[in-house]
Protein backbone atom coordinates (compact mmCIF):
# COMPACT_ATOMS: atom_id res chain seq x y z
CA UNK A 1 0.00 0.00 0.00
CA UNK A 2 1.62 3.21 -1.12
CA UNK A 3 0.62 5.02 2.86
CA UNK A 4 2.85 7.88 3.22
CA UNK A 5 2.26 10.87 6.28
CA UNK A 6 0.31 13.90 5.45
CA UNK A 7 3.45 15.92 5.01
CA UNK A 8 1.62 19.38 3.78
CA UNK A 9 2.10 20.96 0.37
CA UNK A 10 5.22 20.81 -2.24
CA UNK A 11 7.65 23.63 -1.60
CA UNK A 12 8.61 25.61 -4.37
CA UNK A 13 7.59 27.33 -7.28
CA UNK A 14 6.37 24.90 -10.85
CA UNK A 15 5.55 26.90 -14.08
CA UNK A 16 3.02 24.76 -15.74
CA UNK A 17 2.45 25.86 -19.61
CA UNK A 18 1.56 25.38 -23.25
CA UNK A 19 -1.87 24.33 -21.74
CA UNK A 20 -4.00 23.50 -24.61
CA UNK A 21 -7.19 24.01 -22.76
CA UNK A 22 -7.95 25.08 -19.35
CA UNK A 23 -10.90 23.98 -18.01
CA UNK A 24 -11.63 26.02 -14.21
CA UNK A 25 -14.18 23.39 -12.51
CA UNK A 26 -16.65 26.16 -12.26
CA UNK A 27 -20.40 25.96 -13.85
CA UNK A 28 -20.31 30.40 -14.43
CA UNK A 29 -17.26 30.25 -16.11
CA UNK A 30 -16.11 26.72 -17.10
CA UNK A 31 -13.08 27.61 -19.59
CA UNK A 32 -10.47 29.91 -19.14
CA UNK A 33 -8.85 32.09 -21.62
CA UNK A 34 -5.17 31.48 -20.10
CA UNK A 35 -2.60 28.54 -20.93
CA UNK A 36 -0.48 29.07 -17.99
CA UNK A 37 -0.35 28.94 -14.13
CA UNK A 38 2.10 29.01 -11.58
CA UNK A 39 2.17 26.82 -8.57
CA UNK A 40 3.82 27.85 -5.19
CA UNK A 41 4.09 26.04 -2.24
CA UNK A 42 0.89 23.94 -3.42
CA UNK A 43 -1.03 26.62 -4.18
CA UNK A 44 -2.06 28.36 -7.20
CA UNK A 45 -0.52 31.48 -7.18
CA UNK A 46 -1.25 32.88 -10.74
CA UNK A 47 -3.42 32.58 -14.16
CA UNK A 48 -2.27 34.18 -17.25
CA UNK A 49 -0.80 33.84 -20.72
CA UNK A 50 2.27 32.25 -20.62
CA UNK A 51 4.57 35.27 -21.59
CA UNK A 52 3.17 37.27 -18.34
CA UNK A 53 3.46 33.84 -15.93
CA UNK A 54 6.78 33.14 -17.05
CA UNK A 55 8.64 36.53 -16.49
CA UNK A 56 7.24 35.27 -12.61
CA UNK A 57 10.29 33.15 -12.85
CA UNK A 58 12.47 31.87 -11.79
CA UNK A 59 10.91 28.45 -11.40
CA UNK A 60 12.13 25.46 -9.38
CA UNK A 61 10.54 22.97 -12.04
CA UNK A 62 8.55 23.96 -15.30
CA UNK A 63 5.55 20.97 -16.36
CA UNK A 64 4.99 21.12 -20.15
CA UNK A 65 1.93 20.72 -21.20
CA UNK A 66 2.04 20.03 -24.91
CA UNK A 67 -1.03 21.35 -25.47
CA UNK A 68 -2.86 18.67 -23.79
CA UNK A 69 -5.85 19.87 -20.83
CA UNK A 70 -5.97 21.01 -17.52
CA UNK A 71 -8.74 20.52 -15.11
CA UNK A 72 -9.09 20.48 -11.46
CA UNK A 73 -8.53 17.09 -9.61
CA UNK A 74 -11.85 15.04 -9.46
CA UNK A 75 -13.77 15.23 -6.45
CA UNK A 76 -14.97 11.92 -5.48
CA UNK A 77 -18.12 12.88 -2.91
CA UNK A 78 -19.09 9.24 -1.84
CA UNK A 79 -16.65 6.60 -0.56
CA UNK A 80 -17.06 4.53 2.28
CA UNK A 81 -12.70 4.33 3.06
CA UNK A 82 -12.10 1.63 6.26
CA UNK A 83 -8.70 1.67 6.95
CA UNK A 84 -5.63 2.97 4.59
CA UNK A 85 -5.64 2.12 1.18
CA UNK A 86 -7.53 -1.14 2.00
CA UNK A 87 -11.20 -1.95 1.47
CA UNK A 88 -12.86 -5.32 3.28
CA UNK A 89 -15.75 -5.02 1.00
CA UNK A 90 -13.67 -6.80 -1.82
CA UNK A 91 -10.42 -7.86 0.26
CA UNK A 92 -8.33 -5.39 -1.98
CA UNK A 93 -5.57 -3.48 -1.59
CA UNK A 94 -4.65 0.02 -3.20
CA UNK A 95 -7.59 1.36 -4.34
CA UNK A 96 -7.70 4.55 -3.10
CA UNK A 97 -3.66 4.76 -5.49
CA UNK A 98 -5.76 3.32 -8.05
CA UNK A 99 -8.03 5.98 -8.22
CA UNK A 100 -5.58 8.49 -8.08
CA UNK A 101 -4.78 7.18 -11.56
CA UNK A 102 -8.49 7.69 -12.40
CA UNK A 103 -7.94 11.57 -11.79
CA UNK A 104 -9.32 11.67 -8.32
CA UNK A 105 -7.16 13.89 -5.85
CA UNK A 106 -10.26 13.84 -3.20
CA UNK A 107 -12.35 11.62 -1.57
CA UNK A 108 -15.49 12.25 0.90
CA UNK A 109 -16.75 9.67 3.30
CA UNK A 110 -20.35 8.60 3.79
CA UNK A 111 -19.34 6.45 6.52
CA UNK A 112 -16.68 3.92 7.41
CA UNK A 113 -19.81 1.14 7.44
CA UNK A 114 -17.49 -1.79 6.16
CA UNK A 115 -15.34 -1.71 9.02
CA UNK A 116 -15.13 -5.21 10.39
CA UNK A 117 -17.08 -5.16 13.91
CA UNK A 118 -18.40 -1.61 13.61
CA UNK A 119 -19.41 -0.22 16.34
CA UNK A 120 -22.75 0.86 17.29
CA UNK A 121 -22.84 2.02 20.76
CA UNK A 122 -22.89 5.62 21.34
CA UNK A 123 -19.20 5.51 23.30
CA UNK A 124 -17.61 3.14 20.07
CA UNK A 125 -20.08 4.87 17.20
CA UNK A 126 -18.17 8.51 18.62
CA UNK A 127 -14.59 7.02 19.58
CA UNK A 128 -14.61 4.73 15.63
CA UNK A 129 -15.39 8.23 14.52
CA UNK A 130 -12.89 10.15 16.09
CA UNK A 131 -10.30 7.56 14.77
CA UNK A 132 -11.10 7.21 11.00
CA UNK A 133 -11.04 11.50 11.07
CA UNK A 134 -7.65 11.05 12.61
CA UNK A 135 -6.30 8.60 10.55
CA UNK A 136 -6.97 9.90 7.42
CA UNK A 137 -5.80 13.29 8.51
CA UNK A 138 -2.82 11.92 9.71
CA UNK A 139 -1.74 9.59 6.55
CA UNK A 140 -2.43 10.48 2.55
CA UNK A 141 -3.29 7.08 0.90
CA UNK A 142 -0.85 7.79 -2.25
CA UNK A 143 -0.47 11.45 -1.77
CA UNK A 144 -4.88 11.48 -2.09
CA UNK A 145 -6.90 13.57 0.28
CA UNK A 146 -9.60 11.61 2.18
CA UNK A 147 -12.14 13.41 4.24
CA UNK A 148 -12.88 10.59 6.93
CA UNK A 149 -14.72 9.93 10.09
CA UNK A 150 -18.27 10.30 9.25
CA UNK A 151 -20.45 8.64 11.99
CA UNK A 152 -23.85 6.55 11.14
CA UNK A 153 -26.81 8.11 13.46
CA UNK A 154 -28.23 5.85 15.85
CA UNK A 155 -31.06 5.78 18.06
CA UNK A 156 -29.82 7.53 21.58
CA UNK A 157 -28.31 10.44 19.76
CA UNK A 158 -28.63 14.11 21.47
CA UNK A 159 -26.88 17.20 21.03
CA UNK A 160 -24.41 16.74 23.00
CA UNK A 161 -22.90 13.71 21.02
CA UNK A 162 -22.65 16.00 18.12
CA UNK A 163 -21.15 18.84 19.94
CA UNK A 164 -18.53 16.57 21.61
CA UNK A 165 -17.80 14.85 17.83
CA UNK A 166 -17.32 18.54 16.42
CA UNK A 167 -14.94 19.46 19.22
CA UNK A 168 -12.97 16.70 18.12
CA UNK A 169 -12.72 17.03 14.75
CA UNK A 170 -15.67 15.43 12.86
CA UNK A 171 -16.79 17.32 10.04
CA UNK A 172 -19.52 14.50 8.27
CA UNK A 173 -22.10 12.23 8.76
CA UNK A 174 -22.53 8.98 7.37
CA UNK A 175 -25.18 7.99 5.34
CA UNK A 176 -28.31 8.23 7.24
CA UNK A 177 -30.45 5.24 6.75
CA UNK A 178 -27.54 3.29 7.19
CA UNK A 179 -28.07 2.82 11.01
CA UNK A 180 -31.12 2.40 13.57
CA UNK A 181 -32.46 6.13 12.81
CA UNK A 182 -34.81 5.53 9.56
CA UNK A 183 -37.57 7.84 10.42
CA UNK A 184 -37.66 11.17 8.70
CA UNK A 185 -39.05 13.25 11.79
CA UNK A 186 -36.05 11.59 14.25
CA UNK A 187 -33.28 11.71 11.54
CA UNK A 188 -34.26 15.47 11.18
CA UNK A 189 -33.93 16.66 14.46
CA UNK A 190 -30.33 14.81 14.79
CA UNK A 191 -29.37 16.65 11.12
CA UNK A 192 -30.46 20.09 12.71
CA UNK A 193 -27.97 19.86 15.91
CA UNK A 194 -25.19 17.91 13.87
CA UNK A 195 -25.75 21.43 11.10
CA UNK A 196 -26.14 23.72 14.39
CA UNK A 197 -22.21 22.23 15.18
CA UNK A 198 -20.96 22.60 11.74
CA UNK A 199 -21.04 18.75 10.50
CA UNK A 200 -22.21 18.00 7.13
CA UNK A 201 -24.73 15.36 6.53
CA UNK A 202 -26.07 13.02 3.62
CA UNK A 203 -29.21 10.91 3.82
CA UNK A 204 -29.08 7.41 2.02
CA UNK A 205 -31.68 7.32 -0.99
CA UNK A 206 -33.41 4.50 -2.51
CA UNK A 207 -33.01 0.91 -1.52
CA UNK A 208 -31.14 -0.68 1.19
CA UNK A 209 -27.36 -1.64 0.16
CA UNK A 210 -25.89 -3.13 3.11
CA UNK A 211 -27.25 -4.85 6.54
CA UNK A 212 -28.75 -2.38 8.77
CA UNK A 213 -30.34 -0.20 5.75
CA UNK A 214 -33.57 0.36 5.00
CA UNK A 215 -35.41 1.16 2.28
CA UNK A 216 -35.49 5.67 2.27
CA UNK A 217 -38.37 7.26 0.11
CA UNK A 218 -38.87 10.78 -0.96
CA UNK A 219 -41.08 11.85 1.99
CA UNK A 220 -38.42 10.80 4.27
CA UNK A 221 -35.77 12.38 2.13
CA UNK A 222 -38.30 15.74 2.20
CA UNK A 223 -38.68 15.66 6.43
CA UNK A 224 -34.67 14.90 7.31
CA UNK A 225 -33.70 17.94 5.44
CA UNK A 226 -30.31 16.48 5.33
CA UNK A 227 -27.50 19.15 2.91
CA UNK A 228 -26.81 16.25 0.86
CA UNK A 229 -29.67 13.45 -1.31
CA UNK A 230 -26.87 10.99 -1.27
CA UNK A 231 -26.62 8.74 -4.41
CA UNK A 232 -30.48 10.01 -5.41
CA UNK A 233 -30.13 7.58 -8.50
CA UNK A 234 -29.91 4.80 -5.85
CA UNK A 235 -27.20 2.93 -4.24
CA UNK A 236 -28.05 0.48 -5.69
CA UNK A 237 -31.88 -0.01 -6.24
CA UNK A 238 -33.29 3.60 -6.91
CA UNK A 239 -36.44 5.51 -6.39
CA UNK A 240 -38.49 6.19 -9.73
CA UNK A 241 -37.65 8.79 -12.44
CA UNK A 242 -40.80 10.56 -11.28
CA UNK A 243 -40.06 10.66 -7.45
CA UNK A 244 -36.36 11.15 -8.17
CA UNK A 245 -37.26 14.80 -10.11
CA UNK A 246 -39.74 15.64 -7.42
CA UNK A 247 -36.93 15.48 -5.04
CA UNK A 248 -34.68 17.93 -7.45
CA UNK A 249 -37.54 20.25 -7.70
CA UNK A 250 -38.52 20.21 -4.11
CA UNK A 251 -35.49 19.99 -2.24
CA UNK A 252 -33.22 23.02 -1.96
CA UNK A 253 -30.34 20.35 -1.41
CA UNK A 254 -27.13 19.32 -2.80
CA UNK A 255 -27.86 16.18 -5.44
CA UNK A 256 -25.43 13.62 -5.59
CA UNK A 257 -25.17 11.39 -8.42
CA UNK A 258 -23.18 7.86 -8.63
CA UNK A 259 -21.57 5.12 -10.37
CA UNK A 260 -23.15 2.49 -8.32
CA UNK A 261 -26.66 3.50 -8.84
CA UNK A 262 -29.12 3.78 -11.21
CA UNK A 263 -27.49 4.99 -14.85
CA UNK A 264 -30.95 5.89 -16.39
CA UNK A 265 -32.30 7.64 -13.64
CA UNK A 266 -28.57 9.24 -12.87
CA UNK A 267 -29.57 10.75 -16.72
CA UNK A 268 -32.77 12.01 -15.68
CA UNK A 269 -31.82 13.35 -12.38
CA UNK A 270 -29.16 15.35 -14.00
CA UNK A 271 -31.27 16.68 -16.59
CA UNK A 272 -34.19 17.56 -14.42
CA UNK A 273 -31.39 19.77 -12.07
CA UNK A 274 -30.54 21.56 -15.33
CA UNK A 275 -33.87 22.04 -16.86
CA UNK A 276 -34.74 23.65 -13.52
CA UNK A 277 -31.16 25.75 -13.83
CA UNK A 278 -29.96 23.84 -10.62
CA UNK A 279 -27.19 22.51 -12.19
CA UNK A 280 -24.39 24.26 -9.62
CA UNK A 281 -26.27 21.86 -7.18
CA UNK A 282 -25.17 18.32 -8.48
CA UNK A 283 -22.55 16.84 -7.25
CA UNK A 284 -20.93 13.01 -8.57
CA UNK A 285 -19.20 10.46 -6.18
CA UNK A 286 -19.01 6.65 -7.18
CA UNK A 287 -20.09 4.91 -3.59
CA UNK A 288 -17.86 2.65 -3.63
CA UNK A 289 -15.99 0.52 -2.81
CA UNK A 290 -19.24 -1.40 -2.51
CA UNK A 291 -20.86 -4.60 -3.73
CA UNK A 292 -20.08 -4.36 -7.27
CA UNK A 293 -16.73 -3.42 -6.88
CA UNK A 294 -13.67 -1.14 -7.12
CA UNK A 295 -14.12 1.58 -9.92
CA UNK A 296 -10.84 3.64 -10.34
CA UNK A 297 -12.58 5.42 -13.48
CA UNK A 298 -16.04 5.82 -11.53
CA UNK A 299 -16.00 9.91 -12.01
CA UNK A 300 -14.57 9.87 -15.23
CA UNK A 301 -17.21 7.39 -16.39
CA UNK A 302 -20.04 9.64 -14.72
CA UNK A 303 -18.71 12.36 -16.81
CA UNK A 304 -18.84 10.85 -19.93
CA UNK A 305 -22.38 9.32 -19.52
CA UNK A 306 -23.71 12.71 -18.78
CA UNK A 307 -22.23 14.33 -21.28
CA UNK A 308 -22.71 11.75 -23.98
CA UNK A 309 -26.16 10.23 -23.22
CA UNK A 310 -27.73 12.89 -20.72
CA UNK A 311 -27.07 16.03 -23.37
CA UNK A 312 -24.76 17.77 -20.31
CA UNK A 313 -22.32 19.70 -21.43
CA UNK A 314 -18.80 18.15 -21.40
CA UNK A 315 -17.15 20.88 -19.70
CA UNK A 316 -20.20 21.26 -17.01
CA UNK A 317 -20.42 17.66 -16.39
CA UNK A 318 -16.52 18.02 -15.17
CA UNK A 319 -17.76 20.82 -13.32
CA UNK A 320 -20.00 18.85 -11.12
CA UNK A 321 -17.33 16.48 -10.47
CA UNK A 322 -14.78 19.25 -9.17
CA UNK A 323 -16.22 22.95 -8.48
CA UNK A 324 -19.59 22.18 -7.61
CA UNK A 325 -18.42 19.51 -5.09
CA UNK A 326 -15.69 21.95 -3.73
CA UNK A 327 -18.20 24.55 -2.90
CA UNK A 328 -21.09 22.45 -1.76
CA UNK A 329 -18.20 20.53 0.55
CA UNK A 330 -16.38 23.33 1.39
CA UNK A 331 -13.11 22.15 0.31
CA UNK A 332 -10.12 24.53 -1.07
CA UNK A 333 -9.54 22.86 -3.94
CA UNK A 334 -11.74 21.77 -6.99
CA UNK A 335 -11.38 24.71 -8.74
CA UNK A 336 -8.60 26.64 -10.98
CA UNK A 337 -8.49 29.98 -9.47
CA UNK A 338 -6.02 31.90 -7.41
CA UNK A 339 -5.45 30.90 -3.77
CA UNK A 340 -6.90 27.33 -4.01
CA UNK A 341 -4.64 23.93 -3.77
CA UNK A 342 -3.02 23.04 -6.57
CA UNK A 343 -4.73 19.73 -7.09
CA UNK A 344 -4.79 19.30 -10.86
CA UNK A 345 -5.61 16.69 -13.89
CA UNK A 346 -4.05 16.80 -17.17
CA UNK A 347 -5.68 14.95 -19.42
CA UNK A 348 -6.62 14.93 -23.62
CA UNK A 349 -8.38 12.94 -25.79
CA UNK A 350 -7.50 9.19 -26.03
CA UNK A 351 -5.33 7.83 -28.66
CA UNK A 352 -7.71 6.89 -31.39
CA UNK A 353 -10.98 8.41 -30.34
CA UNK A 354 -13.58 9.79 -32.86
CA UNK A 355 -13.56 13.13 -31.09
CA UNK A 356 -12.16 16.35 -32.65
CA UNK A 357 -11.22 17.32 -29.19
CA UNK A 358 -11.04 16.38 -25.64
CA UNK A 359 -14.52 18.21 -25.11
CA UNK A 360 -15.66 16.78 -28.29
CA UNK A 361 -14.51 12.95 -27.27
CA UNK A 362 -16.15 13.13 -23.76
CA UNK A 363 -19.33 14.47 -25.49
CA UNK A 364 -19.07 11.05 -27.64
CA UNK A 365 -19.12 9.23 -23.98
CA UNK A 366 -14.92 8.49 -24.74
CA UNK A 367 -13.15 8.79 -21.31
CA UNK A 368 -10.32 10.78 -21.86
CA UNK A 369 -6.64 9.93 -21.20
CA UNK A 370 -4.75 11.05 -18.58
CA UNK A 371 -0.94 12.29 -18.55
CA UNK A 372 -0.52 13.65 -15.02
CA UNK A 373 -1.81 13.88 -11.68
CA UNK A 374 -1.10 16.98 -8.81
CA UNK A 375 -1.42 17.16 -5.55
CA UNK A 376 -0.97 20.30 -3.07
CA UNK A 377 1.84 20.94 -6.01
CA UNK A 378 3.89 17.78 -6.36
CA UNK A 379 2.86 15.41 -9.13
CA UNK A 380 1.66 12.26 -7.52
CA UNK A 381 1.04 10.00 -10.80
CA UNK A 382 2.45 10.28 -14.29
CA UNK A 383 0.56 8.54 -17.40
CA UNK A 384 -2.29 6.91 -15.95
CA UNK A 385 -2.10 2.75 -16.05
CA UNK A 386 -6.34 3.15 -15.54
CA UNK A 387 -7.28 5.39 -18.71
CA UNK A 388 -6.68 4.86 -21.80
CA UNK A 389 -3.43 6.45 -23.35
CA UNK A 390 -3.95 10.53 -23.93
CA UNK A 391 -2.83 11.83 -27.71
CA UNK A 392 -0.44 14.26 -25.65
CA UNK A 393 1.21 14.04 -22.08
CA UNK A 394 2.94 16.66 -19.78
CA UNK A 395 6.39 16.44 -19.41
CA UNK A 396 8.06 17.91 -15.95
CA UNK A 397 10.85 19.60 -16.72
CA UNK A 398 13.80 20.58 -14.15
CA UNK A 399 13.99 24.92 -14.52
Amino acid sequence: MALEPAAGPAKGRTLVRNIGLLLSGDLARPVLEADAILVEDGVIAAIGRDAEVRDRGPFDAVIDCHGSAVAPGLVDSHVHPVLGDWTPRQNQLGWVESFLNGGVTTMVSAGEVHSPGRPKDLVGLKAHAVFAQRSFHNLRPAGVKVLAGAPVLEKGMVEADFAELAAAGVTLLGEVGLGSVKAGYEAREMIAWARKHGIQSTIHTGGPSVPGSGYIDKDTVLEADADIIGHINGGHTSLSEAHVCELCERSSRAIEIVHNGNERVAIAAAQAARDLGVLHRVILGTDSPAGSGVQPLGILRMISLLAGLGGIAPEAAIACATGNTARIRNLDAGLIEVGRAADLLFLDRAQHSAGRDLLHSIELGDIPGIGMVMIDGAVRCGRSRNTPPAERVPELLHA
